[in-house]
C-alpha cells in the first residue's frame, strides 16, 4: 500500500480509536503532512524508537509501541527468556506513561512479565534494575533531550545495555515482521496482575540503586570534611533526576544543594528551555543566576532521563566555566584513576574506555597512567559492550568509560551512562580539591598542564523530513567519494571508514581494518594530533561534525578550534 492508501486505512479500521481518527480526519487536506506521517514505519534502530508523537506509521503513538513491543516480546519467546521478564521505565515526557503501560500490557498477553515502575525513573535505574531484576530485557520511554514534541522507545538487554548484535538486528527483524496492528497482544490490567504478569516496581530497587552509587565514593573523607560547605546548585530541568540525585547528595552529607525551582517538578512541556539539552546555553540560565545569589562552587543540569550532565564550575575569582562533556568526562577520568591508583593501585589490565568521537586527551590520560585505552563506535551501548566482554573472558577491568555527548559510568552496576553517578562524583572530586585549596576549575587547568591543552567541539547540520535525510546522505557519499587531503591547514593523514571497514595511510596507501562494527562514519586523522569524524545523528535529523585540536594553552587551542569550525562549515555548505 502507499501511504494514501495507509492513511485510509487508519481512518476506516476500527481498531484505531476515535481520537486517533478525527486527528487524522484534521489533516485530511494536507498532502504533506500525510505524507510525512505514513510514507513509513517510524524506524526501528539500533537502540529503538524516536519521533514525533502523533497519529500514523511515521509516529509515536500507542499503536506504533504496542506493534513494536510484539516485535520484541517475539524475540524474547523465539530466544525461550520469557520466564525472565521485562523491566520497563519512563521518563517526564508527554505520552511517557501510557506508552510505558501498553509494553507492559503487550508484553503480559503474551506471557512474558512486565516489571513497571511506579512513576518516573531516570534511564540508568533502568539499567540497573535490569540487571538486579534478572529480566530478559527492559523497555525506557523517553526520547532523552529531544525537543517536548518527541517521544522514544529505548531497548535493552539482559546485561543492562541498550540492544548491540546479534539481538538488535534479530529484535529489529521481528519487529518488521508484525505488518497487521490487528494480530498485535494486548490484555486487560487487572487481567495481567491477577495472571502474575504485571508487578509494580519502586522503593525497593530505588534503594538498591543507591547503595550501589555509594559503593562509588573513594573519598568518604573529603566529603566529610567540605561536604558541608561545598554549595551546589542543581537542576533537573523539568525531568527525572530531581529525586535520586537530591537523595544521594543529601544522604551522603552534601548539606548546600540548592535546586531550581523553575525547573524542579517534572513537566513535558519542558517550559524553560527551547529543548531540555544540558549541553545547551539555555539549559544553565536560571541555574547560574541562581548560583550566583548563593555563591556556588558548581552548577549541574541532567537532561529529562537523567543519563547526561551538563557542568558550570565557578574558579577563584567567581567565574563560572562551562565543561563540556569531553572536559568533565576527563575530570571525572583522571579524578577515578589517580584516586584509584594512589588508594589501591592500578590493576595491569585496567582500561578507559571512549568513543570514537571522543576527545583525544582520553588517550594521553590513559597513556600517562600506564592503562589501556579502548575505542568504540559513538552510542554508550558499546561500551557496556566491552564490560561484558572483560565479564565473559576473565580480561580486562573496567576503570572508567565516557563519551563526548556529556555521559560516563563509574562502577559496572549499570551498562548505561548515569548522570546520577556522575552528579555524585564531580561533588565528590569539588570536596576532595577543596581539602586542597583547590577549585574544579584549577583541576581542570591541572590536567591540561599534565596532558596537553585539548580542545574539541562539534558543528550540528540540521535537515528535516524527507530532502533533508536525502542531503545527509548526499554529503556522506560525496565525503566518500572524495576524501578531503588538507581542513583547515592540517594534512590528513589517514582516512577510517567505519562502514567500509578500512583505515586507508594517506602516504602510504597501506589499508587496513578498522575492527569495530560496519557504521556510516568517517573519520579523518589529521596532523598535530587533531581530527574530523562525521556521522548521520542516530536519533535526530543531523549530520554531525566531530572535531578535536591541541594548543599550547587554553587560548591557543581555542583559536585553533575556532578556525577548525569555520572550515567545517564551509565544508558543508559547499556540499549543500
Amino acid at each position: 500500500m502507499d501511504y494514501k492508501e495507509v492513511y485510509q486505512e487508519w481512518l476506516e479500521n476500527p481498531y484505531f480509536d476515535e481520537d486517533t481518527k478525527a486527528e487524522l480526519r484534521s489533516i485530511a487536506g494536507d498532502e504533506q503532512e500525510i505524507k510525512e506521517r505514513f510514507y513509513m514505519d517510524l524506524e526501528f534502530g539500533t537502540a529503538g524508537l524516536r519521533g514525533v508523537i502523533g497519529a500514523g506509521t511515521n509516529r509515536m503513538n500507542i499503536y506504533v509501541v504496542r506493534k513494536t513491543t510484539q516485535g520484541l516480546a517475539n524475540y524474547i519467546l523465539s530466544v525461550g527468556k520469557e520466564a525472565q521478564g521485562v523491566a520497563i521505565a519512563y521518563d517526564s515526557r508527554h505520552m511517557s506513561p501510557e506508552f510505558a503501560q501498553e509494553a507492559a500490557l503487550c508484553l503480559a498477553a503474551n506471557g512474558i512479565k512486565a516489571y513497571i515502575f511506579e512513576s518516573l525513573r531516570p534511564t540508568p535505574e533502568l539499567s540497573f534494575a535490569v540487571r538486579k531484576l534478572g529480566c530478559a530485557a527492559g523497555i525506557n520511554i523517553t526520547a532523552s533531550h529531544n525537543p517536548p514534541e518527541y517521544n522514544g522507545y529505548k531497548v535493552y538487554w539482559e546485561d543492562g545495555a541498550q540492544i548491540t548484535p546479534p539481538h538488535d538486528t534479530g529484535i529489529m527483524a521481528e519487529v518488521k515482521k508484525v505488518t497487521d496492528y490487528n494480530n498485535v497482544k494486548t490484555m486487560d490490567k487487572e487481567a495481567a496482575i491477577a495472571a502474575g504478569v504485571y508487578e509494580v516496581i519502586g522503593q525497593a530497587i530505588d534503594d538498591a540503586y543507591m547503595e550501589e552509587l555509594k559503593k562509588q565514593v573513594l573519598h568518604m573523607d573529603a566529603i566529610q570534611a567540605e561536604g558541608k560547605n561545598l554549595k551546589i546548585v542543581y537542576t533537573p530541568l523539568h525531568g527525572t533526576g530531581n529525586i535520586p540525585a537530591r537523595r544521594i547528595l543529601r544522604e551522603l552529607g552534601f548539606e548546600n544543594v540548592y535546586v531550581v525551582k523553575e525547573q524542579e517538578l517534572p513537566n513535558g512541556d519542558f517550559p524553560t528551555v527551547s529543548y531540555p539539552n544540558p549541553e545547551a546555553e539555555e539549559a544553565f540560565e536560571l541555574g547560574l543566576k541562581l548560583a550566583k545569589e548563593v555563591d556556588a562552587d558548581l552548577v549541574l543540569a541532567t537532561d529529562p532521563d537523567a543519563d547526561r550532565l551538563g557542568v558550570r564550575v565557578k574558579d577563584k575569582d567567581g567565574v563560572y566555566h562551562d565543561l563540556t562533556g569531553n572536559m568533565s568526562g576527563c575530570l571525572l577520568a583522571n579524578y577515578e584513576i589517580s584516586q584509584k591508583k594512589a588508594l589501591y593501585g592500578l590493576p595491569e589490565d585496567g582500561a578507559l574506555i571512549k568513543t570514537i568521537v571522543t576527545t583525544n586527551l582520553a588517550d594521553a590520560i590513559a597513556k600517562g597512567y600506564g592503562i589501556n585505552l579502548i575505542e568504540v563506535l559513538t552510542g554508550f551501548k558499546f561500551i557496556g559492550q566491552q564490560i561484558l566482554g572483560f565479564e565473559k573472558s576473565g580480561k580486562g577491568t573496567y576503570l572508567f568509560g565516557f563519551e563526548e555527548s556529556y555521559g560516563c559510568l563509574i562502577g559496572t552496576y549499570a551498562r548505561d551512562k548515569d548522570a546520577i553517578v556522575a552528579t555524585m562524583a564531580l561533588c565528590e572530586a569539588a570536596a576532595y580539591y577543596k581539602t586542597q585549596g583547590k577549585t574544579l576549575w584549577d583541576a581542570m587547568i591541572d590536567l591540561y598542564e599534565q596532558f596537553g591543552y585539548y580542545k574539541d567541539s562539534i558543528q550540528s547540520v540540521t535537515l528535516k523530513g524527507i530532502e533533508g535525510l536525502q542531503k545527509i546522505q548526499d554529503i556522506m557519499n560525496t565525503l566518500r567519494e572524495k576524501p578531503p587531503v588538507e581542513i583547515a591547514g592540517y594534512q590528513v593523514t589517514s582516512v577510517r571508514d567505519y562502514k567500509n571497514d578500512t583505515i586507508t595511510d594517506v602516504k602510504t596507501k597501506e589499508v587496513k581494518p578498522t575492527g569495530l562494527p560496519s557504521s556510516n562514519v568517517l573519520y579523518y586523522d589529521l596532523t598535530d594530533d587533531a581530527w574530523l569524524c562525521v556521522r548521520p545523528s542516530g536519533t535526530e535529523p543531523k549530520v554531525k561534525f566531530y572535531y578535536g585540536v591541541k594548543g599550547t594553552s587554553l587560548e591557543d587551542a581555542d583559536q585553533k578550534s575556532e578556525a577548525m569550525g569555520k572550515e567545517v562549515l564551509n565544508m558543508v555548505h559547499s556540499m549543500i
